[in-house]
């Protein structure tokens, strides 16, 4: 009976790996799923206990499928070396939490040698904002994401991704190498059984960015969407991931004090990732993502 039980479950989660996007959403439960799809993986040393236990060749051999499925979908990321080189820009995007006093400590880490940083869950006039405001000559806020920059920015302006409210912008910043349009956004929430209102912001994102014909595009902000989300389809392609083009590991993000998925993202077009990394941040409940990229 055990054996049986082994074989049967390792058939399925090898299933739900490699089909996951072929599964029904099931009112946003999958969606959510996919977001923690690797700890999925988790099972496979549970299984191949079980099957030691029942001392069945058929259920050990069995327990190597989903290990191997596991190991082909996110093996090579574990496995990457960041392509390094000279760089271009360097930026970093963080939620620094809405209710973060530490918020000022947090940005002020973060910002050391970057060129561009984006916030979300701004306090207008908090100690974040107030403490970029002194380290970068040009800056734009909209609600509660903002954009700060070495480099001057022009067109500045929110931009309307479905909320209801602004939660996201647009400026071009004039970097000595070259003009970089870059969107900040702050999409809807996801959580099983609510994801409609985030897969329609993901939806007027990709529209936003399929509409601007900028050679050099950023987007950089907590799109609530995961890396293995069906959803991110949205927006890469077109767009680059830049943890998936020049980072090592998962690069998650939240929870950040112990991180299971990455809702925070550094998509591009237009350049190249060199690096890309993940910060702790002080006070809030989110890592930071950075990146460096090549024109």
């Amino acid at each position: 009976m055990l054996r049986r039980a082994v074989m049967v479950l390792a058939a399925v989660l090898a299933a739900v790996l490699a089909g996951h996007r072929l599964l029904p959403e099931l009112g946003g439960f999958t969606p959510v799923l996919e977001s923690v799809l690797p700890w999925i993986g988790l099972g496979v040393p549970l299984l191949l206990a079980a099957a030691l236990a029942s001392r069945s060749v058929p259920a050990i051999v069995a327990t190597l499928v989903p290990a191997v499925v596991w190991g082909v979908l996110f093996g090579p990321g574990l496995l990457r070396s960041p392509p390094g080189g000279p760089s271009d820009l360097s930026v970093a995007t963080l939620n620094v939490g809405v209710t973060n006093s530490l918020s000022g400590t947090a940005v002020r880490t973060l910002s050391e040698g970057r060129d561009l940083v984006a916030l979300q869950e701004l306090t207008p006039g908090g100690p974040a904002a107030k403490e970029l405001n002194n380290r970068y000559p040009h800056h734009y806020q909209v609600g509660t994401v903002g954009l700060w920059s070495r480099y001057p920015l022009e067109g500045a302006r929110k931009v309307d991704v479905g909320l209801g409210w602004a939660r996201a912008l647009r400026a071009v910043t004039k970097s000595p190498k070259g003009e970089v349009t870059v969107y900040v956004m702050h999409l809807a929430s996801a959580r099983p059984g609510e994801t409609e209102f985030r897969d329609e912001t993901l939806e007027a994102a990709g529209k936003l960015i399929a509409e601007d014909e900028s050679k050099r595009l950023l987007l950089l902000g907590d799109l609530n969407t995961a890396t293995t989300d069906r959803h991110r389809e949205d927006l890469v392609p077109p767009l680059t991931d830049a943890q998936q083009q020049a980072g090592q590991g998962f690069g998650f993000t939240w929870p950040a004090r112990f991180p299971i998925t990455r809702p925070d993202h550094i998509l591009y077009r237009g350049m190249t990732a060199t690096t890309a990394t993940v910060e702790e941040a002080a006070g809030s409940d989110h890592r930071a993502a950075a990146a460096t990229l090549r024109f």
